[in-house]
């Protein structure tokens, strides 16, 4: 039986969501200009790997298809996360602001509140290059396919998704208390989004397991995809390790949630 609360939290945000975009679409040749425009600029993390690849056959022991995989899988958790819940960066400046207060007096959660300011349609314009490109990697990629590896793909996607979702919700929620927290939070969320678009054979051991063991990114696309491409672990890691997506994402958003309603908790209006 579904959860009431659950379910009518989903809903609130379906139907402010709903709202934006019903004015967003009252200018629909902008609507759609801006939505290109989006899917353009984010497609250049993909033609920065092409260009990579013009100069060298092989990046970090992984083919031109391996690490398109990783970036598609990784573009795309991210970029439905950011959709869903992207602009909880924003708390930092309700709190400055004093908007926060008049979010708590209405009877709808502010985090669906902020995660709903201002929705577009253009922001789902990140998501066609990573569909595209994920596509394209399925297809070349030299994978010995097995009813496992298939399912393992949606999975990723979708532990990837919840694991950033988590981050935006844990990075704005440290905003309760570091009001001008906001660029630290990027280098968490979009930092995080770049990094695991590259094998992380690229990096330092010490660098990796800090993003496997502290700030958990390793588990959004790179340690499943060991498991799809066959492929050891750097850290020498369990084979578990290759499945452990998604409790790492219900660890994460668990934190998350539990960081927003401490900051709530203790927040006591503009200034504390």
């Amino acid at each position: 039986m579904a959860d009431p609360v659950l379910t009518g939290t989903v809903r609130m945000y379906g139907l402010l969501a709903w709202t934006w975009i019903r004015a967003a679409a009252q200018y629909p040749v902008s609507m759609v200009l801006l939505a290109l425009t989006t899917a353009a600029v984010t497609g250049l993390d993909a033609a920065a790997i092409l260009l990579l690849f013009a100069h060298a056959p092989r990046i970090a022991g992984f083919a031109a298809p391996e690490v398109l995989f990783l970036y598609g899988t990784s573009a795309l958790a991210f970029g439905i996360s950011d959709i869903v819940l992207g602009t909880t960066e924003r708390l930092g400046y309700h709190v400055r602001q004093g908007t926060l207060d008049a979010m708590l007096v209405r009877p709808v959660s502010p985090l669906v509140q902020i995660a709903t300011e201002e929705f577009s349609p253009r922001r789902f314009g990140k998501l066609v290059p990573a569909v595209l490109v994920l596509a394209y990697a399925l297809a070349e990629a030299d994978v010995a396919w097995t009813p496992g590896r298939v399912a393992m793909v949606p999975v990723m996607v979708l532990c990837g998704t919840a694991i950033f979702g988590g981050l935006w919700v844990l990075t704005g929620a440290v905003q309760f208390v570091l009001v001008d927290s906001h660029g630290a939070s990027k280098s968490v969320t979009y930092g995080g989004a770049f990094l695991t678009q590259y094998p992380m054979t690229m990096f330092a051991r010490d660098f990796v397991r800090g993003v496997t063991f502290v700030v958990p990114l390793a588990f959004v696309n790179w340690q499943p995809a060991l498991y799809v491409l066959d492929r050891p672990d750097p850290l020498g890691l369990p084979a578990a390790a290759r499945f452990a997506s998604p409790a790492v994402a219900v660890l994460v958003c668990a934190l998350g949630a539990v960081a927003w309603r401490t900051g709530l908790r203790h927040y006591r209006s503009t200034g504390s």
